[in-house]
């Protein structure tokens, strides 16, 4: 039959269209459903687009400090129009991609939305959602409306930013994400609300493009999943460069005025401060998008408003199988896609490993980069573990210095007794391309030792990484 697959991926984001890619190299007959615009959120919204401004902004900065290279660049500036439409033509382009690798490994697309109404049975309705701007045309000879069966349908429909109640985005003052990615104007100033890797990633682009931004935090500290040194540094390099954080707070209700808004800001004595901004960006999470599917006829466990899953992706019921953010945390792209191929290997049947969380690195993509895999000093704490730290900074590094890049920490904890890297946290320029160094070694289960024995390259960025081990066994060469 035309519609029997032996795989249906419901979501084209990183983590549904790589499970599509790999379902169809292991010789399966394959289709994935979407109903918004092929790429998912992170090509589109999230990761690709963000770091084209990013890239933007950091050039900028760069001219601003060009006689410290013996540079000159007078009259320079930024045209923000374009700024937001290389950054839309970056996500059109890597739109177009996925569509370009489901037809090169015969992946059918069906446009429309999907409600599980059966074992093995999908339904695909029309679908009127569309997110901010259409983004790109319906795939060309995509399928529509209908109902299709496969022997197994993996979930990968992701997730949307999280709305708190009574600062609900309206897409002129209070913005999520979405908006945030393609300003009509500069705002003069604003207010973030959220200091993971999405507040902190905006918050760093409008500063550098000359906001006065202010951050809210509910947690004691910023980039709260990080380790408490690392998000220490990163305060204090965010607040040199004019850019305001109030920790231990929450936004207790928005006031939209004539020019802009104010955020009634909460602290933890109870006092309330007003902050007027032109735009409040809502950086408070996500929620993962469960709704619709016919979880609940079907009986799919779900906790906390996350798919419940083993480390294979599987679901309690048979044949079916959920990837990437609608999952559950940590929701980053690099993970969904991970886990897609772990979940299409598994149901090809082959020895597949499940997926070790604690192995899976984050990066923020800010200035200064922030990243870093395993436990933080305190978790590894927490679980009892007697240990060695070792800590690098950049200063004490010649290519640092040489890029005009000194501010910046490497920090390695490693288990007392056997040597094993337990976690690496960095900050620092480039640091988000240096930490899947950290990830591998872990991955291998290299000790100490191994890594010492290690050759790095000079001069580079990562003899920064061989240095902090090192130190954390009092051998440190260069500081």
């Amino acid at each position: 039959m035309a519609d029997q697959y032996d795989l249906l991926v419901i979501g084209a984001g990183p983590g549904g269209y790589v499970a599509a890619i790999r379902g169809a190299q292991l010789g399966m007959k394959v289709a994935i459903v979407e109903r918004e615009h092929m790429a998912g959120i992170c090509s589109n919204w999230g990761c690709i687009p963000t770091k084209a401004l990013l890239r933007s902004a950091e050039i900028y900065g760069h001219m601003g400090h060009a006689k410290d290279y013996g540079l000159t660049a007078e009259k320079f500036g930024f045209d923000l129009d374009g700024i937001v439409k290389r950054s839309r033509a970056i996500a059109a382009q890597m739109n177009n991609g996925v569509q370009f690798l489901m037809k090169k490994n015969k992946v059918d697309i069906i446009w429309g939305e999907a409600t599980i109404t059966g074992p093995g049975e999908v339904k695909v309705s029309p679908t009127g959602k569309k997110i901010v701007e259409p983004q790109g045309p319906v795939p060309k000879n995509a399928l529509g409306e209908g109902t299709y069966k496969a022997k197994n349908i993996i979930i990968a429909t992701g997730a949307r930013p999280r709305v708190l109640p009574g600062i609900e985005p309206d897409g002129d003052r209070i913005w999520t994400y979405f908006e945030a990615l393609k300003p009509a104007t500069m705002p003069k100033s604003l207010v973030v609300m959220g200091s993971g890797a999405i507040g902190i990633e905006f918050a760093s682009f409008y500063r550098s493009l000359g906001a006065e931004v202010t951050v809210i935090e509910l947690l004691p500290q910023i980039l709260p999943v990080e380790d408490a040194e690392i998000s220490a540094l990163a305060r204090k390099r965010f607040e040199k460069r004019g850019i305001r954080i109030i920790t231990d707070a929450k936004v207790a209700k928005v006031e939209k005025t004539k020019d802009g808004i104010v955020a009634h800001v909460e602290t933890k004595d109870g006092k309330i401060q007003q902050i007027a901004g032109d735009k409040l960006i809502s950086a408070v999470g996500v929620q993962c998008n469960i709704e619709g599917l016919g979880l609940e006829t079907i009986g799919v466990k779900t906790e906390r408003g996350a798919i419940v899953i083993d480390a294979y992706g599987k679901t309690n019921v048979n044949g079916i199988w959920a990837i990437g953010d609608v999952a559950g945390p940590p929701m980053l792209a690099h993970k969904a896609e991970h886990e897609a191929v772990i979940a299409v290997e598994k149901i090809a049947g082959l020895d597949v490993h499940g997926l070790d969380k604690a192995k899976v690195p984050g990066c923020t993509y800010c200035e200064p980069q922030v990243a870093s895999v395993g436990l933080t000093e305190a978790k590894a704490k927490e679980a009892g573990r007697e240990i060695k730290v070792g800590r690098f900074p950049f200063v004490g590094n010649g290519k640092a210095i040489a890029l005009g890049e000194p501010d910046g920490l490497v920090k390695t904890i490693f288990d007392a007794r056997t040597g094993e890297l337990l976690g690496a946290h960095m900050i620092g320029a480039e640091v988000t391309e240096l930490i899947q160094g950290f990830v591998v070694a872990m991955n291998l289960e290299t000790t100490e030792e191994e890594l010492i024995h290690t050759v790095f390259p000079h001069p580079t960025l990562s003899e920064t990484m061989k240095e902090s081990v090192l130190d954390a066994y009092g051998r440190a060469l260069n500081i």
